[in-house]
């Protein structure tokens, strides 16, 4: 029998990764709920529904991926491809910090028919998911890319996972927009997540004579089969519950296992953007380049594609910065 840990309700809390553990069958997952920020992160950039659920995922796969970092370093996950939604970027930055921002054609955004829900696989199209580990200027970074063709983000991670890693894992992604709970009528967009990985112990055993070609070690075995299985049970509005902790739905997912609840992480927003930087980026232009960013009066208005920041310029401040670099 199960050696069965039951956890407390513990508070309720967003913006945060879990990791876990099952206890009888000692499989390794994480737990992301997004609230504030990811409705901060959504909200400022005015997005169609259909790019914020796409960038809500986004948001929440990149959480789970970037938690397991255990170095001072990001992750940046970024596709590029032929759909409605040709780009977006998500960065995670060591102790747990996001940010995101996409680029797509509004137009044929709106002509995408998403019935009851966003139509994910026709907004991404076709092309590819970059996922890029920097750890810093002293060592090399590390790109794993798998391709998109009218898969879902969580699919598409999962191939990364089969492919790059070697590693059976099972992703389930939420994102809507749910009532203030504070009952003032507005709406806000929450996201979440899980994600439940299985490491296997016979590093060089060689797969049965009758398993498929993608067959990966651990496929067959029975401990995480059941995980899987009993993490495929989790419902989407379960993942963005704000009245259900993470704690009571890990126990509900897998109190037949028993389930250990490890120190969580605190996540929030971030931009690496300032007026230097900015004023340093403009150094760049050529009077010609400048020609056509100006404004009605001569100055340059900057605006920062992840947190939406205006930065200001003006003619004299243009022109001195011209001179500077000329």
């Amino acid at each position: 029998m199960a050696d069965i840990v039951e956890v407390d309700d513990a508070k309720l809390r967003d913006d945060v990764v879990v990791p876990f553990r099952t206890v009888q069958s000692g499989i390794s997952g994480r737990l992301v709920r997004l609230g504030p920020l990811a409705d901060d992160i959504l909200r400022r950039h005015d997005y169609p529904d259909p790019v914020a659920e796409v960038m809500g995922e986004a948001l929440a796969l990149t959480a789970l991926l970037g938690s397991q970092i255990k170095f001072d370093g990001r992750l940046i996950m970024q596709t590029r491809s032929d759909g409605p939604l040709g780009f977006f970027v998500t960065n995670y930055r060591v102790p747990g910090e996001l940010r995101g921002y996409a680029n797509f054609d509004a137009e044929a955004v709106a002509n995408v028919d998403t019935g009851s829900g966003a139509d994910h696989g026709a907004l991404l199209g076709s092309g590819h998911l970059a996922l890029t580990i920097d750890p810093g200027p002293a060592m090399d970074r590390y790109q794993g890319i798998v391709p998109l063709d009218g898969t879902s983000l969580s699919d598409a991670a999962r191939t990364y996972f089969r492919q790059s890693e070697q590693l059976p894992t099972f992703i389930r992604l939420a994102v809507a927009r749910h009532a203030d709970a504070q009952g003032d009528g507005a709406w806000h967009w929450r996201a979440g997540g899980i994600m439940v990985q299985h490491v296997s112990p016979d590093g060089g055993k060689p797969p049965p004579e009758d398993a498929p070609d993608d067959f990966l070690l651990g496929d067959d075995d029975q401990h995480w089969q059941r995980v899987n299985i009993l993490a495929s049970t989790v419902e989407r509005h379960e993942l963005i519950d704000p009245t259900l902790s993470p704690e009571r739905l890990l126990f509900r997912l897998f109190h037949e296992e028993g389930v250990r609840v490890m120190d969580d992480r605190q996540l929030s927003a971030f931009c690496q953007c300032s007026r230097q930087r900015v004023a340093t980026f403009l150094g760049s232009f050529t009077d010609e380049d400048l020609s056509g960013m100006r404004t009605a009066d001569g100055g340059v208005v900057v605006t920062c594609e992840f947190c939406g920041t205006d930065y200001v310029f003006t003619p004299d401040e243009v022109a001195k910065r011209a001179q500077k670099d000329s």
